[in-house]
């Protein structure tokens, strides 16, 4: 983005250098930041780094003059209008953006560079970094989750991993865990790698909150990484590995909020890896098939929620609800009504979409290698198959979805795509086919759809988004009223482990989890929050203030 009057910042810049002979580096950035922030945020990094600030005598405020080893940097900062909110709930008043100039009037050396650098980083992250305002939205998109993070003593002897997606309800639950006890600098929060839409503004938040922030992407746990990825991922377990130590030497048990990541690598067996974690709380089907095959035998409690009947009950509803609209949202020039789609999975979560497309109007044809599942499909109206082969004969689907969470599609059913097919991924290894490649394999990435194959046969297909959850394809996913119960109960069953941790024992446990959830009340709750007739009635007490914003953290 650049500024509309070169004049108004006092330097004229021109691809890339001030258009003045001699003149030297310059960046440009905006973020929703105030003018105060990037004051603040400029005056910390330079006071760390030893080098003198003195304000611009001349005419504008926001502007600095920055001696960097004898080079004069200018900075100037200025407010604009803003865009369309960039959270999921509008913010009255809008959040303010401010954009930043800095420009050097000369050659840097190469410690001028390093700070010159660094004050572009910390300005960047300050600039992503959600506002108070828009936190609050947050918070209050989620009053169940307000309701039950309440002080749990237990608490005050864990620290957490939460590895996740990087939505705004992830920020919601772990500001829960902090009302409910867990000190912020004990956690660790680690992404999962997709490419959900805040995903910059949600990590640059949880390092200005004081957490530790990081991904551990999927493709290093089911071994499809490639060998950059690997080597990542080997530093990131380091730093994890270093968190457990210092939890333990602090005397703190370690609790992991997770879908199998780190539970697949040994951490919660005995003899597999240096550091093991005390407690985890398993999220999803796929993760319980990672615990599974994990070195090492589970030497620690692990609440299963993948298969509570929160989960089952009410989060698959919303997870298919956000699946539907992101398909739609990705192919806004595709016609639905009346065309023929092919299912891959009929399970808790391909049941719900096969009928909110069948809704749409579209025709639905399911696949699946489970007879009970075929027959329940079949007894609600829809064909059935036992094969992807065998639907492809029968049929020339435009969309195949895939929810099985395994191969779906292998090269034999290659030839039976119709030309042109669009694949839609709601479980990651389901087209992992093309998605991984293979010799000969041809493609073309198309900007916010998603990679196009030149398939052997002569024929396309489009895989949608990056060959994993499209939900969570530069998208948010699941609104934050609609996972609020799912995180409440997370954030229930966190307490009771942490409580219980001694008397569970080790393994895989599912009835505590549905037994806390009853007898706290939650399902009442969320149907008077949200579902019940007449007034509606708050969910959070009035005492459950947000914990105080600590001092910015610049790294």
């Amino acid at each position: 983005m650049a500024f509309a009057e070169s004049e108004s910042l006092g330097v004229a810049v021109e691809a890339g250098t001030a258009t003045d002979r001699g003149a030297g580096r310059y960046e440009i950035l905006d973020g929703r930041m105030t003018p105060q922030d990037v004051d603040e945020t400029v005056r910390s990094v330079l006071r760390g780094e030893g080098v003198p600030l003195r304000d611009l005598t001349e005419p504008e405020p926001g502007g600095h003059l920055i001696d960097l080893d004898g080079t004069l940097v200018q900075l100037r900062s200025r407010q604009i209008a803003d865009a369309a909110p960039d959270t999921l709930a509008p913010i009255d008043p809008p959040a303010g953006r401010t954009q930043v100039l800095l420009a050097a009037a000369g050659p840097l050396s190469g410690r001028a560079e390093a700070v010159f650098d660094r004050l572009v980083e910390a300005l960047t992250l300050r600039g992503r970094c959600y506002t108070a305002a828009e936190i609050d939205s947050i918070v209050e998109g989620m009053p169940l989750v307000a309701r039950y993070a309440t002080e749990e003593p237990a608490f005050r002897d864990w620290a957490l991993i939460f590895r996740d997606h990087y939505v705004e309800n992830s920020v919601g639950f772990l500001l829960g865990m902090e009302r409910a006890g867990i000190d912020r600098e004990w956690i660790f929060a680690l992404n999962k790698g997709d490419r959900t839409l805040h995903r910059d503004r949600v990590h640059a938040w949880f390092l200005h909150r004081g957490y530790q922030s990081d991904t551990l992407d999927n493709s290093v746990i089911n071994g499809s990484a490639d060998t950059t990825a690997r080597a990542y991922a080997l530093a990131v377990n380091e730093r994890v590995d270093d968190f457990v130590r210092r939890a333990h030497e602090a005397g703190r048990k370690v609790l992991v909020v997770d879908d199998g990541g780190l539970l697949a690598q040994g951490y919660g067996a005995d003899g597999i890896l240096d550091e093991r974690i005390d407690g985890a709380l398993e999220l999803t089907v796929s993760g319980l098939k990672r615990i599974a095959g994990a070195p090492g035998e589970l030497t620690i409690p692990v609440l299963n929620m993948a298969r509570s009947r929160l989960k089952s009950m009410l989060g698959y509803n919303e997870i298919a609800d956000s699946c539907v609209r992101r398909l739609r949202a990705v192919l806004p020039g595709e016609k639905f009504i009346g065309r023929h789609v092919l299912l891959l999975g009929y399970g808790t979560l391909g049941a719900r979409v096969a009928h909110a497309l069948r809704a749409l109007g579209c025709r639905v044809a399911v696949v699946d290698t489970d007879i009970l599942a075929l027959i329940t499909a079949a007894e609600h109206g829809y064909e059935t198959y036992i094969s992807a082969g065998e639907a492809l004969n029968a049929h020339a689907p435009f969309l195949i979805i895939g929810n099985t969470g395994e191969l779906a599609l292998t090269h034999a059913d290659l030839p039976l795509l119709p030309d042109g097919v669009h694949l839609a991924g709601f479980a990651t290894k389901d087209f992992s086919l093309l998605s991984e490649g293979f010799e000969g394999l041809r493609s073309t990435v198309i900007p916010q759809v998603g990679v196009r194959y030149a398939l052997p046969t002569g024929t396309t297909a489009t895989l949608l988004g990056d060959g994993r959850s499209l939900n969570l394809f530069e998208y948010e996913g699941i609104a934050n009223h609609g996972y609020d119960a799912y995180r409440a109960g997370t954030l229930i069953a966190a307490k009771t482990l942490c409580r219980e941790a001694d008397r569970l024992g080790p393994g895989l446990h599912l009835e505590p989890v549905d037994r806390a959830i009853d007898e706290a009340g939650l399902f009442s709750a969320y149907y008077e929050e949200y579902l019940a007739s007449g007034t509606r009635r708050p969910a959070a007490p009035a005492d459950t203030a947000m914990p105080a914003a600590p001092a910015p953290v610049t790294r």
